[in-house]
């Protein structure tokens, strides 16, 4: 035989759970709205997988080159250290205004 449930369970039903899931997502969407999405910045690769990022010599230039290849004439690797891996980064930043000379010294872009 099948015994009807008391009332007092029927705040804790479908329509009490909907209202606490609405709550909650109300509560995350004002949150995130507060912050403004921090923590949800999109970051850009210099090069792809299999890839590392490579600059001409005497100027701002740069380039990509695969993981098993050298680097083209008139393209040398960043030394070490100072490679450049998100856009906008410190070293991305840095190789904007500077470069390497023939001899690989570090120089401000003429």
């Amino acid at each position: 035989m099948i015994t009807p449930r008391s009332n007092s369970r029927a705040a804790s039903g479908p329509r009490s759970q909907k209202a606490r899931i609405a709550a909650v997502l109300a509560g995350a969407v004002a949150a995130l709205a507060l912050t403004g999405c921090a923590g949800w910045e999109y970051r850009e690769n210099i090069c792809g997988g299999g890839e590392y990022p490579v600059l001409a010599v005497g100027s701002t230039g740069s380039a990509c080159v695969s993981d098993e290849e050298e680097p083209s004439a008139g393209y040398v690797r960043y030394p070490e250290g100072k490679v450049p891996r998100e856009v906008g980064d410190k070293w991305d930043v840095y190789w904007e205004t500077h470069t390497l000379d023939e001899n690989g010294k570090t120089v401000d872009v003429p």
